[in-house]
């Protein structure tokens, strides 16, 4: 079975051959040590990579299960000013591992376009503060050695929704898809990787955070509900309508949403605002996406999505990443309860700064009880972070293709 075949039957919780060896991405930092600590580079150090401003974090590195990456195995025409989000340091831990082709995007632009000017405002030795492509104004260290600190966000009040909407969500811009579509479309028919539709920032809360930010939403909720509302409803039309077209030409694998709604005490808004606000967005594009044919439908949602999962599910979402277990999650206790949900990862990251035995502990309660009831791909809970010395890393891997093969898959 190829990547795809393993991926399609896996979701469907059909029987497998073996399971996908996919992770689910990694610090900068992370890739930085294990160079030191023996991670083959070609030339000796790693590719110098600076800071381009966007919706992914220039501290991550992407794995193959999140459709980070547009490189579906042809090179990308895409018009002047729209951005590009591949980096030469994603492939080195997936060559050593020699590790199944990854998800991977349809080269289309779901999000602002045209985009921003990046305009820097202030800079100095250390940071720089800019506006970057999505409109939002944030403060960067140079070294990379922490998140952005974000300062502004384009809408403030429905002026704003209404000028960023009639200016950069044209479903029907041509700067949406690359100049060579037609290339790309004839060559990924013949694909052997899974190729998903959305991605960051495609969701129903996690969305609006980029246009509005954090707090702005969460105040909306109560203060401006009619306004979120509207957002929310122009979005899901704003996404069928330019979804439409293209699955009408390229049939996708899965759709990926990202949300990110969740802490380590559990979800930043209640049930009762899921349900209100987000629920019939949901339900009416995953009505949509089964209708185009797509069976793996995932949320990647970060902390205690507990109280979460049963109203993503109602609203017709298939399935959910990355269950941090630092957070609470429980692959193991989700799979009693959510026998039909597709899950990917779960593996407490932990572990891998602890050594063989905690790993052996973690991998064992947890691996075959998962793999023999399906719907599951096995990845560590979140990026991998930096205190995890690469032969920690090396055993774990190990570890889980010998745990497969001793159940037969």
């Amino acid at each position: 079975m190829n990547s795809r075949d393993c991926f399609l039957a896996t979701m469907d919780f059909k029987k497998v051959d073996r399971h996908l060896l996919w992770e689910f991405g990694y610090w900068r930092q992370t890739i930085e040590s294990w160079s030191r600590e023996g991670l083959p580079v070609k030339g000796g150090s790693l590719p110098r990579e600076s800071y381009r401003p966007g919706l992914t974090s220039s501290n991550s590195v992407g794995g193959e299960v999140a459709a980070w990456s547009e490189d579906v195995g042809v090179r990308i025409h895409w018009k002047k000013g729209a951005p590009q989000d591949l980096r030469p340091s994603d492939k080195l831990v997936h060559s050593y591992f020699s590790f199944d082709k990854g998800m991977r995007r349809i080269p289309l632009h779901s999000w602002i376009s045209p985009p921003f000017d990046v305009e820097i405002l202030e800079e100095n030795d250390e940071t720089v503060v800019l506006r970057d492509e999505g409109g939002i104004t944030r403060k960067i260290r140079k070294d990379r050695s922490c998140a952005p600190q974000f300062l502004s966000w384009p809408v403030k009040n429905r002026q704003d929704f209404e000028r960023i909407k009639e200016e950069r969500f044209n479903p029907e811009s041509k700067e949406r898809l690359p100049e060579n579509w037609k290339e790309i479309v004839e060559k990924v028919r013949a694909r052997d990787f899974p190729l998903a539709i959305g991605g960051i920032p495609c969701g129903f809360y996690g969305s609006l955070r980029f246009l509005m930010g954090e707090v702005n939403l969460l105040t909306s909720y109560y203060d401006n509900p009619d306004l979120v509302k509207d957002m929310l409803s122009f979005l899901t039309d704003f996404w069928i309508s330019l979804w439409s077209d293209v699955l009408s030409q390229i049939k996708a694998d899965c759709a990926m949403f990202w949300e990110d709604m969740c802490y380590n005490k559990g979800s930043l808004i209640s049930p009762g605002i899921f349900r209100q606000f987000m629920m019939p967005c949901y339900k009416k594009i995953t009505g949509f996406l089964k209708d185009e044919g797509i069976t793996a439908i995932l949320v990647d949602t970060d902390g205690d999505c507990r109280e979460l999962i049963p109203l993503f599910m109602e609203a017709g979402v298939t399935g959910l990443c990355p269950f941090e277990v630092q957070a609470g999650m429980d692959i193991v206790q989700a799979r009693k309860r959510y026998p039909d949900l597709q899950i990917i990862g779960g593996l407490d990251k932990r572990a891998l700064t602890k050594g063989k035995e905690a790993i052996d502990g973690e991998l064992q309660r947890k691996l075959p009880f998962m793999l023999r009831h399906g719907g599951y791909i096995p990845t560590v809970d979140h990026l991998v972070p930096p205190d995890v010395p690469w032969e920690h890393f090396k055993y774990y891997r190990k570890r889980i293709k010998e745990i497969s093969a001793s159940i037969g898959i």
